[in-house]
């Protein structure tokens, strides 16, 4: 049974139109703006784990106090 070209026409623009709105929703979730606040908000949720921000505290105090012993020897 053949179909009318004007409804393989309509099929085709529907479909040109919906990858067209896939294209643009991709592009808007890779945007590199987008990652970067990602990323951003995951730093944040893992520095709000007290293991974590403890012992980067705790990492930080023997650098310093091992720079500071290096200084003054």
């Amino acid at each position: 049974m053949p179909r009318d070209p004007d409804t393989i026409q309509r099929e085709i623009e529907r479909a040109r139109d919906a990858l067209a709105d896939s294209l643009d929703e991709l592009s808007e979730r890779a945007h590199p703006k987008h990652l970067v606040d990602a990323g951003k908000e995951s730093v944040q949720h893992r520095l709000a784990d007290p293991r974590i921000r403890y012992g980067l505290m705790a990492i930080g105090a023997v650098l310093v106090l091992a720079l500071l012993r290096k200084l003054f020897r």
